[in-house]
């Protein structure tokens, strides 16, 4: 594991970690780590969870890319010790640990993650095989992906400018009654249309390719990114570096039932629909700026303005997510090596300092996560499980690239109510003193 140095503001950052924060784990890697993505709970104990987690590690081509398969023991709210957060690992958290990794040879596809045997990224090894591959785009698809929620739908972005969706269960149906998933025999066209057929990999595995079951034009340069809406699985968002957040809708044809035109100032990279109010959606984009928009006042204008402009990125916004908590907070990650939170209920408001001098910040801005040193934080996720737990990883700049693997939740008393906080402190105020 290489060697890392450190800088003075990380230095900073570190020694303020007990206080800031209620669990920090890192996990480093040699290999750059572009997403990551919370997957199952897999137990509960009194005092931790254990998750399952995903996350890439992207190599220099000479070997595939891989997708691993991590458990991770989270520790459960006021329960890690300040000894544990001002000592972290960082190199190697004992608390993650690797399950498998599979070879991933690009591409749209789908994994049986549990059938999947472990794999050895080494010079000339054989890829993995996925279930399914989600044929149509004709040009590279890397970053824009979504899955449905309540449905087995997939949808996806590319440098071909298209918006493609597919059905499993369009799949799933030409199998009918003569074949299992994991064993695909019986293909014949479905009731879509569509046709799924047998193809073969360079190394010679078989795996079952599906066309898409609609194609979506309208956008004058790559897809950065897609999401599907909480509330209606036949609608969906995307952006792309043309500038523009468009909207569609599978049910009225292949063009955007609406959309924001020059929504930012040169590529928009990130989207993300709000869980809990279908009429919020957050952007990120390359001048630093992330975005809010209401959909009630969408009309497929240019002079769309953003209900929120909020400023607190130095560089490209690469990820943006709500929390699957609290309405009105969501988080954003940037090149500039910063995982914002935001509260956009803040913005505008008043705070009351008690007579205090504060340092000013960003408005809605509540907590900045700079444990990434080095480079750009290129993906987050919110833990469904463990409400406030992120997970984050970053892709180191310079001479010895590689990655990081953090997992972290900050301390409760910088998102409670005001009141619920001042509270909790006067009850310990004594020995809060003592301890000064």
């Amino acid at each position: 594991m290489r060697k890392r140095s450190s800088s003075p503001t990380y230095e900073r950052w570190k020694a303020q970690v007990p206080i800031l924060y209620e669990r920090f784990d890192e996990h480093r890697h040699d290999r750059p780590s572009p997403c990551c993505q919370w997957g199952i709970q897999l137990k509960e104990t009194k005092d931790e969870k254990h998750q399952r987690l995903y996350f890439s590690e992207q190599t220099d081509g000479k070997v595939p890319n891989t997708l691993v398969v991590a458990n991770v023991e989270v520790f459960k709210s006021r329960v890690a010790a300040a000894d544990h957060l001002s000592q972290f690992n960082e190199a190697c958290s004992p608390f993650l640990k690797k399950e498998k990794a599979i070879a991933h040879p690009g591409k749209v596809l789908i994994w049986d993650i549990d059938a999947q045997p472990n794999h050895h990224a080494v010079h000339d090894a054989a890829g993995s095989k996925p279930t399914l591959i989600l044929e149509g785009h004709t040009q590279n698809a890397e970053y824009a992906l979504s899955m449905c929620h309540t449905d087995s739908l997939v949808l996806s972005g590319g440098q071909d400018t298209m918006v493609l969706l597919w059905s499993i269960q369009d799949y799933m149906s030409t199998l009918g009654g003569t074949a299992s998933a994991k064993s695909p025999a019986a293909l014949s066209e479905n009731s879509s249309g569509q046709q799924a057929v047998e193809a073969r990999n360079d190394k010679g595995m078989e795996a079952p390719m599906v066309a898409p079951r609609g194609c979506f034009r309208g956008h004058n340069g790559a897809v950065e990114d897609v999401q599907f809406c909480p509330f209606s699985e036949q609608e969906f968002c995307s952006v792309g570096d043309d500038s523009c957040l468009k909207f569609w809708d599978a049910r009225t044809g292949d063009r955007p039932t609406t959309s924001v035109e020059k929504a930012c100032h040169g590529h928009m990279y990130c989207v993300d629909w709000n869980p809990h109010d279908v009429n919020l959606i957050v952007t990120g984009s390359a001048d630093s700026f992330v975005r809010m928009f209401d959909y009630r006042k969408i009309d497929g204008g240019s002079c769309i303005t953003a209900l929120h402009r909020l400023k607190g990125h130095k560089d490209s916004v690469l990820r943006v997510q709500w929390s699957p908590n609290k309405a009105s907070v969501f988080g954003s990650a940037a090149k500039d090596g910063f995982l914002n939170v935001w509260d956009h209920e803040k913005v505008g408001k008043k705070v009351s300092t008690g007579g205090l001098r504060m340092v000013q910040t960003p408005a809605g801005l509540i907590f900045q996560h700079a444990g990434h040193r080095g480079g750009k934080v290129t993906d987050f996720n919110w833990s469904i499980s463990d409400p406030w737990t992120i997970a984050s990883v970053s892709t180191d700049s310079g001479s010895n690239p590689g990655g990081s693997l953090q997992i972290w939740c900050m301390s409760d008393l910088i998102h409670r109510p005001t009141e619920e906080v001042l509270e909790e402190l006067n009850r310990f105020k004594d020995h809060i003193s003592s301890c000064g």
